[in-house]
């Protein structure tokens, strides 16, 4: 497994977002892959993504970080880490990334009975 700030400093000629997976292409045609390995017990998935993932494409990677295990603040947020903690575990994961033409934060949420990952996979893809 490769880490997110392995982008940081490149030049995304692509990115494509699949379900609960996206793809980024760079302008040196590697591929990377941010996505979960799905297992019984559990569920991660993306939840939110606040600004245009375009903004990423054509010009370099500014910046590139995950943050882990927010703590949450809305009344929808609460809840599910209530529900969550009644059966396991939860975990909320936030990849932020910045061009000069803009920022984007992808937020994702995983569940589990506390036993598997929570965590977002990413990966080149060879």
């Amino acid at each position: 497994m490769n880490d997110i700030t392995e982008l940081h400093g490149k030049t995304l000629a692509a990115i494509s977002k699949k379900s609960d997976e996206i793809i980024f292409i760079t302008s040196e045609y590697k591929v990377y892959r941010m996505f979960h390995h799905q297992d019984c017990c559990e569920s991660v998935s993306i939840e939110d993504i606040d600004g245009d993932l375009n903004d990423l494409i054509g010009s370099p990677i500014l910046m590139a970080d995950e943050v882990s295990n927010y703590e949450p603040t809305s009344d929808k947020d609460i809840q599910r880490t209530k529900d969550a903690n009644e059966y396991g575990s939860c975990t909320w994961t936030f990849y932020k990334f910045a061009t000069i033409k803009g920022y984007i934060t992808i937020r994702w949420f995983g569940e589990s009975n506390g036993y598997y990952s929570e965590c977002v996979d990413f990966e080149e893809i060879k």
